[in-house]
């Protein structure tokens, strides 16, 4: 299964105070903007995305076919497909994609600790 780029979605209280943190670890501003409420830092393939006022708690994010530079890939599993194998494996959906189109699309699982995975097609 090829889930795509891998980031940790953190919920922050104070974007610019986390901004300078993650800065001085070696991470640079990839994408998002203050004025969003989010960034996408990044260092080398690491991505960490900080999010303030957008949700609680933190949150694994995949992005079906994007690598780590958010550049399309042309060999990866459609969200749709995730999802069906995910229904077979008898695991819970917290929301989920609607399979009666295509494209960009959403689901998101906890597993069993209670960690929310967010599974997020762009495209």
């Amino acid at each position: 299964m090829k889930l795509g780029a891998f980031s940790i979605s953190l919920s922050v209280k104070d974007l610019e105070t986390s901004k300078q943190f993650y800065e001085n670890l070696g991470f640079k501003e990839f994408a998002g903007s203050m004025a969003q409420n989010y960034l996408i830092m990044k260092n080398n393939n690491a991505l960490i995305g900080l999010f303030q006022g957008m949700f609680e708690g933190n949150i694994l994010t995949f992005n079906p076919g994007w690598d780590e530079n958010a550049t399309n890939v042309e060999d990866f599993n459609d969200i749709r497909e995730i999802q069906l194998h995910l229904k077979t494996k008898g695991i819970d959906l917290m929301s989920e994609a609607d399979g009666d189109i295509s494209g960009p699309a959403s689901l998101m699982v906890a597993d069993p600790d209670g960690n929310v995975i967010l599974i997020d097609q762009h495209r």
